[in-house]
């Protein structure tokens, strides 16, 4: 809901640091993996109660994803790095629920629900970028990808801010979770009434 109004804001300072990395080797898939590492490291923290610190990493996560995607731009997209750095933003989404979910067992349902609604919300968003590029269909509303972004109400930024409450407020991690878990499905619903009006053949 939010990514597309907020690239333009993030997009030139992301661009600036994107071309002094490039310029010096920086690879778009070592920032992929490497944020993964990060992300994942929130997810360990969290499982352990460090809160602050599981936060400091999930924003770490999303900084590094962001200039992966920068450094792609300079160099030029490719299908591998889009394939890399979608299975990386899927990996860190379920590894966040998880991580409060071994922390407290009280949690372990809620995230249980939260994860389930992710699988839900990824299969609606790639199966409508598989069949969109079928069409040879194209949209830049997330700025330059490898593939098409399709638009619904929790995206990447909805799902961060999400994630840093949880981090801060971790008592209210069920209320969140279902919170969340209730916009991920109405996100599914949402793309596959927009897939009906756009692939009506």
């Amino acid at each position: 809901m939010f990514d597309a109004k907020i690239r333009p804001l993030i997009d030139p300072a992301l661009n600036r640091i994107g071309n002094a990395l490039a310029a010096v080797g920086v690879t778009a898939n070592a920032l992929t993996f490497g944020g993964l590492a990060l992300g994942l490291g929130g997810a360990v923290a969290i499982a352990w109660g460090q809160m602050w610190l599981g936060l400091a990493l999930v924003i770490a996560n999303r900084l590094v994803d962001g200039l992966d995607g920068a450094v792609a731009r300079v160099k030029g997209p490719t299908a591998l790095g889009g394939y890399f750095d979608i299975v990386a933003d899927f990996a860190f989404y379920v590894s966040i629920p998880l991580g409060f979910a071994v922390m407290a067992e009280s949690n372990t349902l809620p995230a249980l629900v939260l994860v389930a609604s992710f699988v839900l919300t990824g299969v609606s968003f790639l199966a409508f970028a598989v069949i969109a590029a079928e069409r040879q269909e194209t949209t830049d509303a997330h700025g330059k990808k490898s593939f098409f972004y399709s638009t619904g109400l929790a995206e990447g930024a909805e799902t961060i801010i999400v994630f840093i409450a949880m981090c801060i407020f971790p008592a209210w991690f069920t209320v969140l979770a279902y919170g969340y878990a209730a916009l991920c499905v109405l996100t599914v619903f949402q793309r596959s009434a927009l897939a009906a009006a756009q692939f009506k053949d």
